[in-house]
């Protein structure tokens, strides 16, 4: 026994369709498809029986849903989700006319006078529910008759789901929930949390498929699992339509001889959503996809899972749905909620008036500066020294950003200062290692730098024609400004490479961390015309045929040195 069987029972249930609802108005006929010349809907109004379905309610514009009881004392069991709102559903039952059962002259009454019979009495009611909670009305022993279904959204256009049965003993067409459907949190980080829960009794004991899903956002649970899916559909405009799923006709169209194509259902989907616009909408014209700020994480029949690349100090909340892969049906599981831990106090390193500081950052980390000045000050001078690669810098004065950019090298900013001011300075590292700085603030006006001022180039050239045995000859550019130039060297396998040479690109590591045999030669140079600022020097002394790492420092009057990109040569074997 179904809940609608016999060719009268079809048509009284159609007539009740046409009858009942209204006719289409507003945007609603373009999603009911109506077929040419017939009084037929694609989204009919029969319920099957044993199938989830899927509907979808414009605003204040109640949908009717209907079927048939034939035999009295018969288990009923429906079932209503909603998606996107708060729905109103009534279920009532009416008596069939005299004639609905088929036992009757076999000539139907005039279509006129079985509308009069159905529609003159409102029925019983049987049931009736407001909110958001997937609600089920369910009764062992129901009479025979029609029932009505009336469903009614008076919050906004909105999604929803029903499932009716005649059998729910044996249908259990949604996963059932453990004795304690609670979802635990059993570790928390900064930017992880782990949950766990236990298993559904439809998979584990009743080896029906069924896998969990996982959904994460910010803003509250979920007390279905089409709910999230509408959270995180499309823009609103595409809302407008059924999602695609599990719509169910319980008619097969084709046998009647009406087969729409394709393209019909696509054009009057697409003329839905240009009229849901006021018309506005061009032919060519395709929106966007809303960005949703939540995350839908099926993972197979594991029952405890770990959520990663959450934001610190961040409230989320969590929800697990239990889907029965083979019918697509789902139930929740009691959602809860968890405030990841808040990112490791960053320990403050405080900056002495005209005092060099070493600052050491760990690969993608940062490092807090600060610089509370003693005296009045009108401007401050900083100084950093970025010795490996670049690092990105942020000065705020008193919470106000002043300054944020990435420094590469020897860089030297001016502040405007301000009475009592105080400076808080953000060193964020570089992603492909750690990262080594000398960092000096100063409100003292020198004209000497703690840091030798060096050349936009500071490549070393080596001469290729001045090449021999025992030497090589090198050149490398200066400034204006007089400082003194330390030449090192030191021998190195044949293996030596680029790729090793890089990593010892340390720009802070002075003449003082060399052995005194790797010294070559100091010596001051400076020239007044930068274009003249060029000097050169024969290293002697080598073995032949042998390779050696050529350095240059250029030390300060301070003593703080900065060193040029090393330079790989090699004598030549024979002379």
């Amino acid at each position: 026994m179904r809940l609608v069987f016999g060719w009268f029972g079809v048509l009284v249930v159609l007539v009740l369709a046409v009858v009942g609802q209204k006719l289409p108005t507003r945007d609603e006929g373009l999603f009911q498809m109506q077929i040419r010349d017939k009084a037929l809907f694609h989204d009919s109004s029969v319920i099957p029986d044993g199938a989830e379905i899927s509907g979808y309610l414009f605003r204040d514009t109640p949908k009717r849903y209907y079927f048939v009881v034939e035999e009295d004392n018969t288990p009923l069991s429906v079932t209503v989700t909603p998606c996107d709102a708060p729905l109103e559903w009534r279920l009532t039952l009416q008596e069939l006319p005299e004639d609905a059962s088929g036992e009757g002259s076999g000539e139907p009454e005039p279509l006129e006078q079985q509308k009069q019979q159905v529609t003159a009495s409102e029925g019983t009611e049987l049931f009736t529910y407001k909110g958001n909670d997937v609600e089920s009305f369910v009764s062992t022993s129901s009479p025979s008759g029609l029932y009505q279904l009336e469903i009614l959204s008076t919050e906004k256009d909105s999604n929803f789901k029903i499932y009716a049965t005649t059998t729910p003993e044996s249908d259990q067409p949604y996963p059932e929930l453990p004795y304690d459907p609670r979802v635990d949190v059993t570790a928390l980080g900064r930017t992880t949390v782990t949950l766990a829960w236990k298993p559904t009794p439809t998979g584990s004991l009743m080896g029906q498929p069924v896998q969990y899903c996982v959904v994460i956002n910010k803003e509250h649970n979920f007390k279905s699992l089409c709910a999230a899916e509408a959270k995180m559909g499309m823009d609103d405009v595409f809302m407008a339509a059924p999602k695609p799923g599990r719509d169910f006709s319980p008619f097969d169209f084709a046998h009647f001889g009406f087969v729409p194509s394709e393209n019909d259902f696509l054009k009057d989907r697409s003329l839905a959503t240009n009229r849901a616009l006021g018309g506005k909408l061009s032919r060519s014209y395709i929106p966007k996809p809303r960005i949703s700020d939540i995350r839908k994480i099926c993972i197979g029949n594991k029952n405890i899972f770990t959520i990663s690349d959450l934001k610190p100090d961040t409230q989320y909340y969590f929800d697990v749905f239990a889907v029965n892969t083979a019918t697509n049906t789902s139930t929740a599981y009691v959602g809860t909620f968890a405030r990841t831990k808040q990112e490791a106090e960053q320990k403050t390193v405080e900056l002495k008036d005209g005092k060099v500081a070493d600052i050491f950052i760990k690969r993608k980390g940062s490092k807090f500066l600060r610089f509370a000045p003693v005296s009045s000050h009108q401007r401050v001078t900083l100084y950093v020294h970025a010795c490996l690669d670049a690092v990105q810098l942020q000065v705020r004065r008193d919470g106000k950003l002043l300054l944020s950019q990435n420094v590469e090298g020897v860089r030297q900013f001016q502040l405007r200062g301000k009475p009592k001011a105080k400076y808080l300075i953000r060193l964020r590292g570089s992603r492909k290692g750690a990262s080594t700085l000398k960092v000096l603030a100063s409100t003292r006006q020198s004209a000497k730098q703690p840091f030798p001022s060096l050349p936009e180039d500071t490549r070393i050239k080596a001469f290729d024609k001045l090449r021999t045995c025992t030497s090589v000859t090198v050149a490398w550019l200066g400034t204006q400004e007089r400082n003194k130039y330390c030449v090192y060297r030191r021998q190195v396998d044949e293996a030596y490479g680029e790729e090793q040479r890089r990593r010892e690109q340390n720009q802070c590591a002075g003449p003082q961390s060399r052995r005194k045999s790797e010294k070559v030669l100091c010596k001051y140079f400076h020239s007044a015309n930068p274009q003249k600022a060029v000097t050169t020097e024969t290293v002697g002394g080598l073995e032949p045929g042998k390779s050696y790492l050529l350095d240059v420092y250029a030390v300060g009057h301070s003593g703080h040195s900065v060193k040029y990109q090393s330079k790989l040569v090699k004598t030549r074997k024979y002379c």
